[in-house]
Parts: structure tokens; sequence; C-alpha cells
């Protein structure tokens, strides 16, 4: 074994720490069957920072950077969550390219490639509201268009039904239409105010008791063209509630990237399956993580699994919104990009802190899957915020 890896990293205080690496890798291992459970992750995408746009304007994709981690993340054994907001949905990335970013997934997709796409209203001007039939028109429009794809549907939480819609009624109403149009079971998806502040008041209540109460409802009404739902309130106790309340045959598939792994690991009668924009972070702990779970060693999941929590605690960290740039970063410390660029200029969205101890974390979690190579990047990103080796 070498010398320790060593690495100037700014502190609190505008300290600097001589940091010693000290995490070992999780290898890269393709499973060797199916994990029990259903395991998404929701997928980022990659600017090419080498055209002629600007990036908060007409934003580009390297399209071949992008669906080469999905196919990474697929050789993994896990699934895609496509176009959801972890791949900036609402945040510089809108309807028309979410649909190109979809069909090329699709494309490249093997015959047991799992992906489940983000079917939302986010063509709408933002500047207006709209009449229910409206947003149901453009949720149509996303669900017809996806599923020619031949990808599933999420149905994504809506800002323009919040703003749309005056009471529970009206959720109730517009999920019932869209749920007798779909071809096969949809999942769908509550994403809390703290991931997108125009999503508060979803289901028509502030209150969770009462919102939760309308999902149910909803689910209920329409067991056979729901698969389950997601949700991200970063609570566990309010995701174990609605999974003890869900019919027979609806998933729970957790968003909560504070507590995902006892939530996954359930509680001996119940459990949750996982859709999570942490997963394009941790893809290769989870990964193995799961196959423990899978051959009856729990013990060995959390081994693997949990030290990656304290990264992503840190990562989804308030202003919840901005997590994306650190899943970003992490893929470019891992080599599956050659660039901390990103649509609408969202690199620029946390601290030289924040990513300092995304570093740290990181490391600890044993998520840098090549050091020498986290480290040169490292430095390189501290050299332009005014810190050098």
């Amino acid at each position: 074994m070498g010398p320790q890896l060593r690495i100037r990293l700014p502190g609190l205080g505008r300290t600097i720490e001589n940091y010693g690496l000290t995490g070992t890798p999780v290898p890269v291992v393709r499973p060797d069957k199916p994990f029990n459970r259903v395991a998404y992750a929701a997928g980022h995408v990659v600017f090419d920072p080498l055209a002629p746009s600007d990036p908060w304007v007409a934003p580009v994709v390297d399209w071949d950077r992008t669906i080469a981690f999905r196919e990474h993340l697929w050789s993994l054994g896990l699934g895609i969550a496509e176009a959801m907001d972890t791949a900036q949905r609402g945040m510089g990335f809108g309807w028309d390219m979410a649909l190109e970013l979809i069909q090329r997934t699709m494309d490249a997709a093997g015959p047991d490639s799992l992906v489940a796409s983000g079917c939302g209203t986010d063509q709408l001007d933002p500047g207006r509201s709209h009449h229910l039939d409206e947003v149901v028109a453009a949720y149509e429009e996303q669900m017809e268009a996806i599923e020619a794809c031949g990808s599933r549907v999420v149905l994504m939480a809506s800002r323009a039904l919040v703003r749309a819609a005056r009471g529970p009624e009206d959720y109730l109403a517009v999920y019932d239409r869209l749920l007798r149009q779909a071809s096969r079971p949809v999942v769908l998806h509550w994403l809390g105010p703290m991931f997108d502040p125009q999503l508060e008041g979803y289901w028509g209540h502030a209150g969770f008791e009462a919102a939760r109460d309308v999902v149910v409802d909803i689910i209920g009404s329409n067991a056979d063209k729901v698969d389950g739902i997601k949700i991200s309130l970063l609570d566990a106790s309010k995701e174990i509630d609605l999974r003890s309340r869900l019919p027979s045959g609806a998933k729970m598939f957790t968003g909560d990237d504070f507590n995902y792994v006892d939530l996954i690991a359930g509680d001996g009668e119940r459990h949750s399956h996982a859709l999570l924009g942490a997963f394009d972070a941790v893809a290769t702990a989870a990964s193995a993580a799961l196959s423990r779970l899978s051959a009856g060693d729990e013990a060995g999941y959390r081994e693997i699994l949990q030290p990656t929590e304290a990264l992503s605690r840190h990562l989804f960290a308030a202003p919840t919104q901005f997590y994306k740039t650190g899943v970003v970063f992490m893929a470019y410390l891992n080599g599956h990009q050659d660039h901390f660029t990103m649509v609408g200029g969202m690199e620029s969205a946390r601290s030289t802190l924040h990513l300092a101890d995304i570093f740290r974390l990181a490391d600890r979690a044993n998520l840098l899957s090549d050091p020498e190579l986290a480290v040169r990047r490292m430095r390189a990103v501290l050299a332009v915020r005014g810190i050098e080796a």
C-alpha cells in the first residue's frame, strides 16, 4: 500500500485541513440475480460545456455521457427513474428536452432494463394560471408520449395543478381521469415543498394526515392502475404511516434521502422499495447492499449502505432543491463526466465548504471509486475557488 492520499480542504472559520483519505472504494460488481426490492435511481443529465449556447438560456445535453451513465446504473442492477427532478425538471430542463431524454434512454434500454419516466405539466406557461382541463390535457400529452416510447410512467406532482385546484376534490377528479387512461400501472409522486416550494399544499391540504387520506382514496379507487407511490417528505414516520395504509399490491417507493436504509430494510412486516435521487450518487454502494439484502444478509446490507446516509443527508440539506449540484459533483469526482458544469449554471448553487464536505463524506462512505482521480478533480475545483494545492 502506498502513502496515504492527502488534500487540503477548507473548513469553518476559513480554516484549511490537511485531510487524509481513509476510504476503500466499494467494488463495482454486476449483480448475479435480481434484487428483492425494486430500486430506481433518479438519473441526472450531463451538460455539454463546449456547446456554443448559454446554459441558462438554451442548455445543450451531452447525450453520449448522459446515456453512458444510465448504462452504468443498469449494469449495477438498478432501474432508471428518468426525467425526474434529479434531471432538473423545472430547474432549466423543460419538457421538450425531457422527452428527447426519455426517447434516447428507451432506445438504449435492453429487454430487462427498468425505466419509469416523469410525466408532468411543465409544458404549460408558468406565468399564468390554468383551468383544470388544461392541466389534465398537459398530463395526457406527456403520458401518451412517454408510453409511446415504451416507458413506464411516474405521475409527477404538478405546480400547475396546485394553482388550479380549489380543494382535494379537484385532485381526486384529475388523478381519476388520468389513471383511467394509463395503459399500465403508474407510480404516483408526492414531492414535498422542501424539494419544490411551489408544491406546498399538494393534494388540497397543508396537513399530512388529511393529504394522506386523499392519496389513499386515489389509490384505493384505482388499484389496478397504480403500481405504487413515491413519497419524498424526508420524514420516515410519515412514510411508514402511509405505507401501512396502502391497499394490497401497491408498493411504497421511498424517496426519503435521509432515512432510506431503515425504510428499505423494513420492519419485518412491511418494507419500502426505492426511487431515489441519492441512488444516482451512491449507486455502487446501493447495488452491493441490495445484493446482500436479497441474500438475507441484512447486517451486510447495513454495513455497506449505512455510511452513505450521512453523505445523502448532506447532499439533500436545505435548501433541498439544490441537491442536484451535489449529485453532479459526485459524478464528476468519480469520472462519469469530465467537468463540473450543469444545466442552468447550477454548479454555483452550493458553497465551496459544502463541496468539500461532500468529498469528506464520500470518502468515509467508500464512494470515491478512484481516489487519486477524485483528489485531482477536487483540487481543480478548489483552485478555481481560491484554494491552491
